[in-house]
C-alpha cells in the first residue's frame, strides 16, 4: 500500500499554522505498514485542489485529504473530490441531526452553509465526528485510488483517524493479515553511519520493513511485519531485530515512540537499586533538570551541585583551587574532581560531572564544544571522557547532558 497526504488550507501553506495533523497521520499510518511516499499542501484554491488530486491519485493507491470540510466559501474539499471522482454528496442524517440540535441547544440560528458539514461523497463511508460536527469520508475506488477525507482541526481528527478510520483501513487492506510494529531507539550514531550498517537490509527489504528517522539527538528505526497472526509478525521482526543488534546494538537503548533516554536511565537506576548524582558547570543544572522530569526520579536521585565558576567549584566540591587553576576547569583532572567529590559528598553510588566550552566564546584557549565528563562509581577508579561538539550553544549543553545518561546507561548494562 503507497499512500499520500495532502493537506489542504492557505493557513498552513502561509505558515500561520504548522501542520501537526500530517505528521499524526503518517506515524500512524508507518505504524500500519502502510508506505507514504508523498506529502503536499494546497491553499484553499479549488483549481489547484484538482490538480494535486489528479498527480496524487496517479501514483499512490490511497489520497489522503486533511481539512477543508468545514462550512465556510474557502472549505472546498469535499466538493473538490466528489467533482474529480464524478460522484455525488448526499446527506448523513445523524449528522444534520446533531448539527440541528447544537444550534437549537445553544439558541443560535442555523444557517444554510452549515449543512456542508453533513455531506459525504455518494458511494463512500460516512465518519462520524465525535468532537465536531464535519463528517469524513472513506471512498473504494475500484478504477483507481481509494480516497479518505479527515477534518482539518487536530481535536476533531485525531479521534476520527484512531475511532473510524484506522479500524476501516486495517479492515479493509489488512483483514487476512495481522501487523506488528516496533521502533527502535538510538544515541551515538547518526541516521548515515545507522543506515550504512544496515544497507542490505534496507535495499533487500520486504516484509518485515524497516525505516530510519533522524531527530535532533539520536535516531529511530521502524520495523513493521504482517503475517497471519501477531505471533507470526512478531516473531518475523525478533529475527530482523536480532540482525540489527548484532550490528548497531550497543547504539539501541530503548524502544517505542514515547520512550526517552532519561527514562530508560532512571529505570535502570531503580532496577539496580543505584543512586546518582551530579557535578554540573557548562551544562548549568540541565542534566539534573533533564532527570527530574522523569516522574518517581526521586527514588534514585537525591540531588547535586551547579558549579558554573571554578570559585563554586572548589567552594561546593571542596577542590582546591590551586589544583583546578593549575589544571584548568575544562580538563580531564577537573572533571574526575567534580565527579569523584559529588559521588561523596552526597555519597551516591555514582557521580558524573560535565565542563566545557558551550560558547559561542573559546575558553581557555579550547574551542566550543570541547567537553569533558567524568564518571565516578563507588569502589571503581574515576573515569573521564573528552568529547568534541558542534553547532550552536543550545546544541552543545543538550548533547552534552545526553551523552552523559548515554554512558551512565551503557555502564549499568554491564
Amino acid at each position: 500500500m503507497n499512500a499520500e497526504i495532502i493537506a489542504v488550507g492557505s493557513e498552513i501553506l502561509l505558515g500561520q499554522i504548522v501542520n501537526t495533523n500530517a505528521q499524526f497521520v503518517a506515524k500512524r499510518l508507518a505504524n500500519m505498514g502502510i508506505n507514504l511516499y508523498h506529502q503536499s499542501v494546497v491553499g484553499d484554491n479549488p483549481q489547484r485542489l484538482t490538480i494535486a488530486i489528479k498527480e496524487a491519485a496517479e501514483r499512490s493507491d490511497l489520497v489522503i485529504l486533511l481539512g477543508g470540510l468545514g462550512p465556510t466559501v474557502d472549505d472546498l474539499t469535499k466538493q473538490t473530490a466528489a467533482k474529480f471522482l464524478n460522484e455525488k454528496l448526499i446527506i448523513d442524517q445523524a449528522a444534520l441531526t446533531k448539527i440541528e440540535q447544537s444550534f437549537a441547544e445553544t439558541q443560535r440560528k442555523m444557517t444554510e452553509n452549515n449543512r456542508l458539514q453533513a455531506l459525504y461523497i455518494a458511494g463512500s463511508v460516512a465518519l462520524p465526528n465525535e468532537t465536531g460536527f464535519a463528517v469524513g469520508d472513506f471512498y473504494r475506488n475500484s478504477n483507481g485510488s481509494d480516497f479518505l477525507l479527515l477534518p482539518g482541526p487536530p481535536s476533531e481528527l485525531k479521534p476520527m483517524f484512531v475511532h473510524q478510520a484506522q479500524p476501516l483501513l486495517e479492515q479493509t487492506y489488512f483483514s487476512q493479515q495481522k501487523l506488528a510494529s516496533r521502533v527502535m531507539r538510538f544515541f551515538g550514531i547518526g541516521e548515515s553511519l545507522l543506515a550504512a550498517k544496515l544497507t542490505d537490509l534496507i535495499e533487500q527489504q520486504t516484509n518485515p520493513t524497516l525505516a530510519t528517522y533522524a531527530k535532533e539527538n539520536e535516531v529511530t528505526l521502524r520495523l513493521t511485519a504482517n503475517a497471519a497472526s501477531e505471533s507470526a509478525a512478531q516473531a518475523k521482526l525478533d529475527q530482523l531485530e536480532k540482525i540489527i543488534q548484532q550490528r548497531v546494538g550497543e547504539f539501541c537503548y530503548g524502544y517505542g515512540d514515547d520512550n526517552s533516554l532519561p527514562q530508560v536511565v532512571v529505570n535502570l537506576l531503580k532496577e539496580k537499586n543505584l543512586t546518582v548524582t551530579a557535578a554540573e558547570s557548562l551544562t548549568a543544572g540541565k542534566f539534573q533538570a533533564t532527570l527530574a522530569d522523569v516522574p518517581g526520579v526521586s527514588e534514585v536521585f537525591p540531588g547535586g551541585f551547579v558549579t558554573y565558576s571554578n570559585h563554586a567549584k572548589s567552594q561546593l566540591l571542596k577542590i582546591p583551587a590551586e589544583k583546578i587553576q593549575k589544571a584548568g576547569a575544562v580538563s580531564s583532572l577537573t572533571a574526575a574532581a567534580m565527579a569523584k567529590q559529588a559521588q561523596q559528598i552526597l555519597n551516591t553510588d555514582i557521580g558524573i560531572s560535565f565542563t566545557g566550552v558551550a560558547g559561542p566564546d573559546e575558553l581557555e584557549g579550547q574551542p566550543a564544544g570541547t567537553v569533558w565528563i567524568g564518571l565516578a562509581l563507588k569502589d571503581r577508579p574515576t573515569q573521564t571522557k573528552l568529547f568534541h561538539f558542534s553547532k550552536t550553544r543550545p546544541y552543545i549543553r543538550e548533547r552534552t547532558v545526553l551523552s552523559g545518561l548515554d554512558w551512565i546507561r551503557r555502564e549499568l548494562l554491564k
